[in-house]
């Protein structure tokens, strides 16, 4: 079994884009992926495991997205992502493992443009971190574990920045701040995906 964790967190609303995020087709060699498909493949590449947290009327195309993988509803997503991210720890620790032995890469779904050179340092931080640029921290998140205890004591709705103290990694990824957002966002995705 791994040693590293994520919590991909795709269970937003979307209207702004006005379609599923974590449905948004990526360009790949092999033709067209959905981007919760394209971004958990990444983090399985370098043998993470993965829960997806999503939200009920989504969980049947995310399934078919990714057959055979651990994917969780949140109920009540429009409460913000600290209560998904809650669901997606939870799941992980229904596997036997007490907080107190858990790190975990909270992987946005719609802040896809980390570098795969990223998400190496992040998975050798020995501390609560995420990735910096031009002055902004970025995704992914690594919580260490007295993080992950104040996340699943807090209320479902607070906001993570009032949780979390994350170190700024400094790094030079071109698509660190990549937002998939709104329409024109996917533009700017079909650009840098080539770059990562």
């Amino acid at each position: 079994m791994s040693a590293h964790r994520a919590v991909v967190l795709a269970a937003g609303a979307s209207e702004r884009l006005g379609q599923p995020k974590p449905l948004v087709p990526v360009p790949t060699e092999g033709g067209d992926v959905p981007l919760v498909r394209w971004l958990v493949e990444r983090l399985e590449a370098v043998d993470v495991e993965v829960v997806v947290v999503t939200r009920q009327e989504l969980v049947v195309e995310v399934m078919l997205a990714l057959p055979g993988r651990a994917i969780v509803i949140n109920p009540n997503p429009e409460r913000g992502r600290t209560g998904s991210l809650q669901y997606g720890i939870k799941a992980l620790l229904d596997s036997k493992r007490s907080p107190k032995e858990l790190r975990v890469l909270v992987v946005p779904v719609d802040r896809p443009g980390f570098s795969d050179s990223t998400l190496g340092i992040l998975l050798e931080a020995d501390e609560c971190c995420c990735p910096a640029k031009d002055g902004r921290g970025g995704h992914p998140l690594l919580l260490m574990p007295a993080d992950i205890e104040n996340i699943l004591q807090a209320e479902s709705d607070t906001s993570l920045r009032d949780l979390v103290s994350p170190l700024k990694l400094i790094v030079s990824d071109a698509h660190l701040h990549l937002n998939i957002d709104v329409p024109s966002d996917l533009v700017a995705m079909a650009d840098s995906i080539m770059d990562l």
